[in-house]
């Protein structure tokens, strides 16, 4: 970075002692970041800042402007010549990442081929009803607090939540209905009550669960596993000690049915691994750390809906001076010498320092950079599953239905063979309905409800996906019906649909599978590409389809992880 000496500034007396106290307080020299141009766009900085409250974030080269008092005098002050950051693609952990750059100084712009933010946390109106258009599970509400936190800015001031009583209501072909408490005595004694399965048994399997998260996560979903500095690491070296206790080697499901000897539990438990998009019956047993962001660090919903997350963090990156531009495609990243030099919009190059990629890394090579080398092993891997949407506005009020609704197949085992060696829709799916008008009544009509209806589907390899929906469309209403005792056909007064196709040509997702490559073997987490390229200086990705994977928090943790390297 370029530094100068600024000298001969007029400041107040207020301002100078501001200074000196800054200077102890930090031990070490202030650091006044300013546009190239140098222009005197302070004044109108100076007073953005301070309707703020953020004194600190002026410092007090703009704190002379606001007094009449000045006198001359000789100050040394470095100066620092912001480098621009280009991030492609508005997802959530684009937004997030072009936080965390424009907090450390970076001039930072997001270009978006959608004409709005959030990827597949957006929302849609439809005839008087708000749908959250993508994901509609919150966990980890630290990671979203952090970048308020981070920009000194209070949370609360931004984005509010609640903590959930009832994660999910469990329906079963059977007639069995469990409630998930969110307290783990209640959740441990309802399925006792309701299965047989012993309270101790199920509060043992919820505790596996947190000494997993607690041995992994660091490693696994907080750094990057592909730099040396993580395997040498004190906690590197215990988890290695502990390899065992992973249980890698051994199945989610056949770990699960050993444990509980109980299908139902065992089914229950075995659904967290379509948190990622994943097979229970291949994917690893280390999976079962997905039960402990649920049950025992919780789940919320945030109020106003999923999409208040993209927008509050929307709102937060504008504040910091983050430019965006929606329906800017970017066709190329420019690179020379194995070194970015920007990005290239519509024929223009747009020349930065630093390039994230926020794109699904498949198409981040195949499209963005075509004439480089792609890691075809990594790209190559068996993708996740994909989904199948029915957004349908209810004219109806329903009692036994909650924010988050599951109502099993009777062969689980079946089901995600369909899904993932087949590659076909399975005929008696697994149903997850979201209804978040139950806790955001202005989401639906006073005497209506908003049913967010998906079921898991393989991604897109050519299926004929027209009779794939009519199809399921039947099965879904016919289940539904039948385990709630009523023709919900009757109630649907609006419908749209999101079929692996759409989801991809609206989110670049490879195939249109949710969550990039699947966990269906033990070295999956080593599979993902890396947050960095190893062979082009100051290119970055984050997102769901790179390390640590997808979903809300693990894409949060990717920027993290991208906004920490870019710093050293």
């Amino acid at each position: 970075m370029l530094l100068l000496s600024l000298s001969f500034c007029f400041f107040s007396k207020e301002s100078i002692q501001y200074l000196e106290m800054l200077n102890k307080r930090l031990r070490s020299p202030i650091t006044i970041k300013i546009n190239l141009s140098i222009k005197l766009k302070f004044k109108r900085l100076v007073n953005k800042e301070q309707k703020k409250g953020k004194a600190d974030q002026a410092l007090a080269l703009f704190c002379f402007l606001k007094d009449t008092n000045l006198y001359f005098c000789f100050i040394k002050v470095p100066i620092i010549f912001m480098k621009k950051a280009n991030i492609i693609g508005a997802g959530v952990a684009g937004i997030a990442v072009a936080i965390r750059l424009a907090v450390k100084g970076f001039e930072v712009s997001v270009f978006e081929a959608n004409d709005y933010a959030g990827g597949k946390l957006t929302a849609f109106h439809q005839e008087g009803y708000r749908f959250d258009a993508g994901p509609s599970l919150f966990t980890l509400p630290q990671l979203v607090n952090d970048l308020f936190i981070l920009a000194g800015r209070h949370p609360k001031e931004y984005f509010q939540y609640q903590k959930l009583e009832t994660i999910c209501h469990y329906f079963y072909e059977d007639g069995t209905r469990i409630k998930g408490y969110a307290d783990t005595e209640k959740f441990a004694q309802e399925l006792e009550t309701q299965t047989g399965v012993e309270k101790a048994k199920v509060l043992k399997h919820l505790k596996k669960s947190a000494e997993l998260y607690d041995l992994t996560a660091s490693i696994f979903l907080e750094q990057s596993l592909h730099k040396r500095s993580t395997f040498f690491q004190f906690s590197t070296f215990k988890a290695a000690l502990q390899l065992h206790k992973l249980n890698a080697l051994e199945s989610m499901a056949n770990y699960n049915q050993r444990f509980f000897k109980n299908e139902q539990v065992a089914q229950l438990f075995n659904r967290f691994a379509t948190y990622n998009g994943s097979d229970p019956y291949q994917a690893p047993a280390t999976l079962n750390i997905i039960p402990h962001l649920e049950h025992n660090m919780g789940a919320y919903f945030p109020n106003g809906g999923m999409h208040s997350i993209t927008q509050s963090l929307l709102q937060l990156a504008k504040e910091l001076g983050v430019k965006f531009h929606f329906n800017h495609k970017v066709e190329e990243i420019v690179i020379e010498k194995n070194k970015v030099k920007g990005i290239k919009v519509n024929d223009e190059l747009r020349p930065s320092e630093i390039v994230v990629s926020n794109m699904d890394i498949f198409h981040t090579y195949q499209k963005l950079m075509p004439h480089i080398k792609a890691p075809e092993k990594i790209l190559n891997q068996e993708k996740s599953s994909s989904g199948l949407i029915f957004y349908w506005g209810m004219k109806l009020k329903t009692k036994e239905l909650g924010l988050h609704n599951i109502f099993f197949s009777q062969n689980y085992k079946e089901e995600f063979e369909h899904i993932f060696k087949l590659k076909k829709a399975y005929d008696d799916p697994t149903i997850y309905v979201h209804i978040s008008s139950k806790y955001e009544a202005s989401d639906a009509p006073a005497d209506g409800e908003n049913w967010f209806v998906m079921i898991n589907v393989p991604n897109n390899t050519g299926q004929d996906w027209g009779t794939i929906i009519n199809q399921s469309r039947q099965q879904i209403i016919k289940k539904l019906s039948r385990i709630l005792g009523r023709d919900i056909a009757d109630f649907i007064v609006c419908e749209s649909i999101l079929d692996p196709r759409s989801i991809e040509s609206k989110t670049s997702s490879h195939l249109g599978a949710l969550y990039g490559n699947s966990s269906n073997n033990r070295m999956a987490a080593f599979f993902r590409h890396a947050n960095f390229s190893s062979t082009i200086e100051n290119l970055y990705f984050c997102g769901g389809s790179v390390h640590p994977g997808g979903g809300i928090p693990l894409c949060l943790s990717s920027a993290k992880i991208v906004g920490e390297m870019v710093e050293q």
